[in-house]
């Protein structure tokens, strides 16, 4: 399986969600919380070109948000992502 990378920040019900979305589909991921980090936080903007969280990457390609990810599972694609 593909490595599943989470930023996150503190408070973020979104965050919550997607972990939990995670979480029940047996999926494992590297959380990276980055609400003490501002450096860390404006290059992974600079990166992505997204400003929210949580922000999710395989292999260290962007899949976007929370949004984005409970659309891929629901469409049937996040395990063909995973598997590729």
């Amino acid at each position: 399986m593909r490595v599943v990378t989470l930023f996150t920040t503190d408070r973020c019900s979104r965050c919550v969600s997607a972990k939990t979305l995670l979480n029940r589909r047996g999926i494992s991921y590297v959380e990276v919380n980055l609400a003490k980090d501002p450096d860390s936080r404006a290059e992974l903007a600079r990166e992505t070109g997204m400003f929210t969280f949580p922000q999710i990457m395989i292999e260290g390609e962007t899949l976007g948000g929370f949004d984005e990810l409970l659309a891929a599972d629901r469409a049937g694609r996040l395990s063909q992502l995973l598997a590729a």
